[in-house]
């Protein structure tokens, strides 16, 4: 029987298959694939909000039971982690607009599949979907105290407000509200559940989806920048081998279990690229495209990352009783 849990768990390759897929496609047939910019936003939409209909902002008072894995959580996702984006940030040319990509999909945990990449890898997954909501509004409080932080007034020459902020109310802010207006729903009525059960299944699809269309528009479009993309390329393979060692480290200092020490491996070392594209994309025309390649990238090294780390991590990394 096809169950949503078997559509989650094969979810990484299907990723794979379709981000082949739409390469394909937008480099055969460049004139079609760029026709689907005018999709991208509205599929975006869908997606994030059936992603935050799955995140139990309803219940975020319970997210604080655990208060060692959230200090642990939160000082791997904004001190370690960071640091060494700082850090590694310093081998990329100067260049704003490519700093601005690697710094928005960096700087911000993943709030959606990292808790499937977390079952996968024996990580205590729970502790991460409790989590969520405390992710989510963290990194939106403190992406533009890093951005300050790390770019200063090269971010105001580049980021216009309006499209911006029309871009987070749009696709960020009008699919949250929508999510947790059913959530407290669903504790009234039980069509609320129905809702939920409904939009649940819709994240693995719209992701594909996502994937698609982003690549397929985008990717006739990389010659142009193709130097400064190769470029971030060892950036994220460096983020991906460095961070899950740090995040055991500070496992360790905050006296975490095995599997909540998995969890916080997966939490720093995967990234919330797709909550972080619209943002780019309401950029002026000139720097989106570069902006949303850089991100993109990362998307496509991160999962190929991720099926090393679900073997890894509970065998090398932070194998049992090693805390």
């Amino acid at each position: 029987m096809f169950t949503r849990e078997k559509l989650e768990n094969n979810q990484v390759w299907l990723y794979v298959i379709v981000l082949i897929l739409a390469a394909g496609f937008g480099l055969l047939v460049p004139d079609v694939g760029g026709r689907f910019d005018s999709t991208i936003s509205f599929v975006i939409a869908i997606l994030l909000y059936s992603m935050f209909s799955q995140i139990p902002f309803v219940s975020i008072i319970e997210a604080f039971g655990d208060r060692r894995f959230i200090g642990a959580l939160l000082t791997v996702n904004y001190v370690a982690v960071p640091i060494v984006v700082w850090l590694l940030s310093r081998l990329l040319p100067d260049h704003p607009p490519l700093l601005l990509g690697v710094y928005l999909v960096l700087l911000t945990p993943c709030i959606d599949y990292v808790i499937v990449f977390t079952s996968l890898g024996r990580g205590n997954e729970k502790l991460i979907l409790m989590a969520t909501p405390i992710l989510f509004i963290t990194q939106m409080l403190l992406l533009p105290v890093y951005l300050g932080l790390f770019m200063g007034g090269d971010v105001a020459g580049i980021v216009e407000p309006g499209p911006f902020l029309e871009a987070f109310f749009g696709l960020i802010v009008i699919p949250l509200g929508t999510a947790i207006a059913i959530q407290l729903l669903a504790k009234k009525a039980p069509v609320g559940n129905k809702l939920l059960d409904f939009s649940a299944w819709l994240t693995v699809p719209f992701m594909a989806l996502t994937l698609f269309v982003v690549v397929a528009s985008q990717i006739g479009k990389l010659s142009a920048y193709i130097d400064l993309i190769i470029k971030v390329v060892p950036i994220y393979v460096a983020f991906m081998v460095i961070v899950p060692f740090v995040s055991r480290l500070v496992a360790k200092w905050f006296k975490l279990d095995t599997g909540a020490g998995r969890a916080l491996i997966f939490s720093g070392s995967t990234r919330n690229s797709l909550v972080v594209l619209p943002l780019a994309l309401a950029l002026p025309d000139g720097l989106s495209t570069l902006v949303a390649a850089v991100i993109v990238t990362q998307t496509i090294v991160e999962l190929v990352g991720e099926l090393i780390y679900i073997r890894v991590v509970p065998i090398l990394i932070l194998p049992k009783k090693t805390i």
